[in-house]
């Protein structure tokens, strides 16, 4: 009897313990999911490619195997990790490689849904207003990259050429969903 009150008392007092350590750890595992690289810039993040010829290598490296070749300036990656000169980037339909900091811009662009193959499904709406129920200004082709100038929370204001206006984050690839990018 007496070991089954020990061990009751022990019990009750870790569980007691686990109540003020529990909210600390949480705090400690959401302060080691933003991570940020050797440059003190966050990981992941988006850029763009500053140049309108890019290889993308399979290793961080000019030694290694072009894997991709990019022929479009402007086409927004998402950077994922950093080693040396190196950035492993990640593009609209998913592929994964490496290109010299040098090709990338802090630029930062959007492509619409890219990953919708029906043309005429795929079409984003360009609005007056970030507000769904604004004028419809234009519509936007799947695979049309567009320069990023500001984002709210749901809307984004994008520059096609001479055209500009609002588009629905969910529409495109190049900003994160709860990202917020001032003026």
């Amino acid at each position: 009897m007496n070991l089954f009150r020990l061990f009751s008392k022990l019990l009750s007092n870790v569980l007691i313990a686990s109540l003020f350590v529990l909210p600390v750890s949480v705090e400690i595992a959401k302060a080691q999911s933003t991570t940020t690289g050797k440059t003190g810039l966050p990981i992941p993040r988006f850029v763009s490619l500053k140049s309108g010829k890019a290889n993308m290598r399979v290793g961080p490296g000019a030694k290694y195997q072009v894997a991709w070749l990019y022929v479009k300036k402007g086409l927004p990656m998402e950077i994922i990790q950093e080693f040396d000169n190196w950035r492993k980037v990640r593009d609209a339909e998913g592929n994964e490689g490496w290109m010299l900091h040098s090709l990338l811009s802090g630029k930062r662009t959007a492509i619409i849904n890219p990953w919708e193959n029906n043309k005429k499904k795929g079409m984003a709406n360009l609005m007056s207003k970030p507000d769904p129920a604004s004028s419809n200004l234009a519509q936007i082709e799947p695979g049309v990259i567009a320069n990023v100038d500001f984002c709210g929370e749901k809307f984004c204001h994008l520059t096609f050429g001479k055209q500009d206006g609002y588009v629905s984050k969910a529409n495109i690839w190049g900003v994160y969903p709860d990202e917020l990018i001032e003026e």
